[in-house]
């Protein structure tokens, strides 16, 4: 049987196909096979099976074929997303050597997620399950001689990568862009003939807003949106388009989505909530919480006890399915913030506020936004020497990501608390009213939420740069 995950055993069986556009050139499968082998000499002096190999997934030829590499060698990747700074990088890292842990054979790439405790936690992706994800994704969406998928999200996210091995199992182009740019999406979908692609909501909302004349080319054949809730008002402005939307839910853990709407209802998402379960995936909602089981769920977190075949994954978002089987996704998890696509998971960014000097506790939420879907707010009890807003902004700068950082604050006397001591997290959002912008840094500008690429500068009211997300 032919590896569906295997760059070589494409060019034998497509090796003319196109595989990859870029901007500079395009690449058939037997030119990326060539490059991959090339890449593999090199790194067989490094990487060897059964050991995670670190990878920074910037949008770049350089990490593709180190991926394809690391697939033809069977060697795990640790995808690093590039925004992370040097800290988080490190950290990740570190978490990797301390775990020490024994990988399926088949484990095939490290993605790391944070806990509600705020300790990264690596789900470990197997190739079975990347391949079972590929299958009933097609399963959905079927295949065309002539399909191309734009890649514009990071590789280093499940999304990303999902498309680049859905498309080398199907043998079929990925279209890589650099970074996601609104005002130049509707050019790289005529440029490279784009058929199918994977946005975030507030991409989507990009792109129309930069765009306010487009319509897609009759040769677009579907939209995926996911990562966050699309609201009604943006599924209407998509179906004004003619967009054809097909919304997703699913998670890291679950190799991307395991639930679409129905291919043939692509015109017509808003009816049908996030969608069905599609082909092998489960769901059974258990007190509202959404559990997943099937053949592309994880084998488990690094370091902890591996996943039964017939173990349900928590994912800790609240849902119910209607009599239709179709998914309606309530919350997600009420201590995770979704920015721009990005999950942000307030306990990790409290305790770098808490080690801020003069800052004695911190207790972070999401406060909504119309382009965001939510902004990272921070309610902080302070001493008597409290921080001001530069030395909390320059304080974050160097330990955590643009993404994390908090953009609105306030201080309070002392933070919620429930019978039991632990912080009511529940409570936190009656403070929304009482926090304010976070001060830029002198001389500097900071960033802003970016939708699933990055974060970038924060434009002020009625500020464009021309559809392109802010760069840092």
């Amino acid at each position: 049987m032919s590896d569906g995950l295997s760059i070589i055993a494409a060019a034998r069986e497509a090796g003319d196909a196109a595989a990859l556009h870029t901007e500079a050139r395009s690449y058939s499968f037997a030119e990326l096979a060539r490059l991959t082998e090339g890449r593999m000499a090199t790194l067989a002096k490094v990487a060897r099976p059964g050991a995670i190999h670190p990878v920074v997934g910037s949008n770049t030829l350089d990490t593709l074929l180190t991926l394809y590499a690391l697939l033809e060698l069977k060697v795990p990747a640790l995808l690093l997303h590039p925004k992370l700074t040097a800290a988080e990088q490190a950290a990740e890292r570190a978490a990797v050597e301390r775990a020490a842990a024994v990988l399926p054979a088949d484990a095939a790439a490290l993605l790391y997620t944070s806990g509600t405790t705020g300790r990264a936690r690596g789900a470990v992706l197997t190739r079975s399950a990347l391949l079972a994800s590929a299958q009933a994704s097609a399963a959905n969406l079927g295949w065309q001689d002539d399909d191309c998928w734009l890649l514009a999200m990071p590789v280093a996210r499940v999304g990303g990568l999902s498309i680049v091995t859905r498309c080398l199992a199907a043998r079929r182009a990925v279209a890589l862009a650099p970074a996601f740019d609104a005002g130049l999406l509707p050019q790289w979908i005529e440029r490279w003939r784009v058929t199918q692609l994977s946005l975030v909501p507030t991409m989507l909302a990009m792109v129309l807003d930069a765009n306010p004349d487009w319509t897609p080319p009759t040769f677009l054949r579907v939209a995926l949106i996911g990562g966050a809730a699309a609201t009604p008002g943006l599924l209407a402005r998509a179906a004004a388009r003619r967009l054809p939307i097909v919304i997703t839910y699913g998670c890291t853990e679950t190799c991307s989505q395991v639930v679409a709407t129905p291919y043939a209802q692509r015109f017509d998402a808003a009816a049908w909530g996030a969608g069905r379960p599609l082909a092998g995936a489960q769901l059974h909602i258990d007190g509202g919480r959404i559990l997943v089981k099937g053949p592309m769920r994880m084998a488990g977190y690094l370091g902890e006890p591996p996943l039964a075949e017939d173990d349900w994954f928590d994912t800790g978002d609240l849902g119910e399915l209607d009599a239709q089987g179709c998914l309606h996704l309530h919350a997600r998890r009420t201590d995770l913030i979704v920015t721009g696509g990005e999950n942000v998971y307030p306990a990790e960014v409290e305790q770098v506020l808490e080690a801020c000097p003069g800052v004695v506790a911190a207790a972070v939420f999401g406060v909504p936004d119309a382009t965001w879907g939510q902004v990272v707010a921070a309610a902080l009890v302070v001493g008597p020497q409290a921080p001001d807003d530069e030395a909390l902004r320059a304080h974050l700068a160097t330990r955590l990501a643009p993404q994390k950082r908090p953009r609105r604050i306030c201080f309070v006397p002392a933070l919620p608390h429930t019978a039991a001591g632990k912080l009511d997290r529940l409570a936190l959002v009656t403070m929304a009213p009482a926090v304010r912008p976070l001060a830029p840094i002198k001389a500097a500008t900071d960033a802003t939420p970016q939708p699933a690429t990055g974060h970038g500068s924060d434009p002020r009211p009625g500020q464009t740069n021309g559809g392109r997300p802010p760069s840092p």
